[in-house]
């Protein structure tokens, strides 16, 4: 008798029956990614504009006379024309103020497209 080599026709449909399960289980956590990303690329944003009220901060703190001197008076705009490069947030960005008081600045970044919203804080320098 000849030796019998391959699947049977059962066995390849378990096999394509299982991975359908497989699929569309995993489907739904796959399908809408989007709201994800597009958080994500906000807080991005808004991180990058943390991160150079934070390095202006300490400049200002040593003495650099190129930093920024942020007072509970300065705006979002200033610190964004001031601090990030190019001058503005990246394009589909805006920012506005949300709060300014002794303690810090209050930025609000959202994307315009979506309306998703990331908010970060400057800290004044007082000299």
């Amino acid at each position: 008798m000849k030796k019998q080599q391959g699947f049977t026709l059962i066995e390849l449909i378990v096999v394509i029956v299982i991975l359908g399960i497989l699929a569309a289980t995993a489907l739904p956590k796959f399908v809408d990614l989007s709201d994800d990303a597009r958080k994500a690329a906000v807080q991005g944003v808004a991180g990058a504009l943390n991160s150079a009220g934070t390095i202006n901060y300490a400049s200002r703190k040593v003495g650099h006379a190129g930093a920024l001197a942020v007072t509970s008076a300065t705006t979002c705009a200033t610190i964004i024309s001031n601090l990030m490069e190019g001058g503005a947030l990246p394009a589909g960005y805006a920012a506005t103020d949300s709060a300014s008081s002794v303690s810090g600045i209050s930025c609000s970044v959202n994307s315009t497209p979506t309306p998703t919203t990331a908010t970060i804080a400057v800290i004044p320098v007082t000299d």
